[in-house]
């Protein structure tokens, strides 16, 4: 083949970077137009920014320090008393402020949330791409590293591991991502397999493009919307998962969380006689999830135009 026939070949992957950064921008521009039209998409993204600014600011917003411990005037411990003035959301079995508990554990269901979440999507994206691409014994080997993380059950997996390595919140995050990840791989191999076959992937390989550079410079872009449409839904179950694993016992005792408040209400017996101890935080984890996944239900629209209204 003469220099004259890589011409239009080499021209069309110099232009693939350009095709996939316009693919970004459009898409960026049809979900600022979904997100103008859905308004549980509004929603989800007006809750989930509050949730984060609460969670930055949470020190300076708190009353009080979450594990202080308040008396009445009397001179009694403040225990499980209501709602009230001084303290908005009552107080605890140890006369502490909730409002200031719930606050403060805005931090680790936020922190945890996008950070697992972030872990879980690389790491799946990665196998995905990597499998996808390669094929052969790499993409047998991945897939079945994948289906040996389906056959994990959530909760015996979390017991042993936290066991093993300490119930501290980096441990916990890891072990959320250790079961996350597999779903992003799975889809994001389908989607490169698709890709892989695309004129422009063609186009880099003839002219000596790495496989890096045809992974990440041409490939990523086209899968990324998969990708921050997993990540959506990832950050909803690293925070459910997260309760979970606290309210069973298994969280960090160091820090405050949503799931160890309630955990503490059910231990002291105060989940029927003390209400404001476990309601705010049930209903902060109803509504930081379901505002995550109003915001993942908007992105799905990007990925699948079908389901468009």
């Amino acid at each position: 083949m003469s220099v004259k026939d890589h011409l239009p070949t080499a021209v069309e992957s110099r232009l693939s970077s350009s095709r996939a950064i316009s693919q970004l921008k459009d898409g960026l521009r049809t979900a600022f137009e979904l997100y103008r039209s859905d308004r549980l998409g509004q929603f989800g993204l007006v809750v989930l920014t509050a949730f984060i600014f609460v969670a930055v600011f949470a020190p300076i917003l708190a009353p009080y320090n979450p594990g202080e411990r308040h008396r009445r005037s009397d001179g009694s411990l403040a225990r499980l008393d209501g709602p009230s003035a001084d303290h908005l959301l009552g107080t605890t079995h140890h006369g502490q402020d909730i409002l200031s508990q719930v606050l403060i554990s805005s931090r680790v269901s936020v922190f945890v949330g996008f950070l697992a979440a972030f872990i879980a999507v690389f790491i799946g994206t990665n196998v995905g791409l990597l499998s996808a691409y390669y094929g052969g014994w790499v993409d047998d080997l991945l897939m079945r590293i994948v289906d040996i993380a389906y056959g994990l059950p959530f909760l015996p997996f979390v017991i042993v591991l936290v066991f093993i390595f300490g119930a501290n919140i980096v441990n916990i995050m890891l072990v959320i991502a250790a079961i996350l990840w597999r779903d992003s791989a799975r889809v994001v191999r389908s989607e490169v397999l698709t890709q892989k076959q695309r004129p422009y992937v063609e186009s880099a390989n003839a002219i000596g493009a790495s496989d890096f550079r045809i992974l990440y410079r041409h490939v990523f872009p086209n899968v990324l919307p998969l990708t921050v449409l997993y990540m959506a839904f990832a950050v909803a179950y690293a925070i459910m998962y997260e309760a979970s694993i606290a309210f069973l016992g298994f969280g960090d005792p160091n820090v405050y969380s949503w799931g160890r408040m309630m955990y503490q209400a059910y231990t002291h017996g105060a989940i029927r006689e003390a209400w404001w101890w476990v309601l705010p935080a049930g209903v902060c984890i109803m509504l930081l999830v379901s505002s995550v996944f109003f915001i993942g239900r908007t992105l799905e629209e990007i990925t699948n135009p079908e389901i468009r209204h």
